[in-house]
């Protein structure tokens, strides 16, 4: 199977300067999909992986510390 050739960056930014409004509608509401699904995908590895353990420890010591505390 032949490789495919994948546009540069610049581009990619040339394409979608170039797009007509309801075009450019229409990436953006998919590349907000795109992006959401890559990002809840990096948050689920990182997740599995052990990355957030601290943070989500010091987020349950702040929630059982309670409401008040001195800044």
């Amino acid at each position: 199977m032949p490789a495919i050739a994948i546009p540069g960056v610049k581009s990619i930014e040339e394409a979608v300067k170039s797009l007509p409004p309801h075009d450019l509608a229409e990436f953006r509401r998919w590349f907000a999909e795109f992006d959401t699904a890559a990002w809840d995908r990096q948050i689920e590895q990182d997740l599995a992986a052990g990355k957030l353990d601290g943070l989500l420890a010091e987020a349950q010591a702040d929630y059982q510390a309670g409401p008040e505390r001195e800044l």
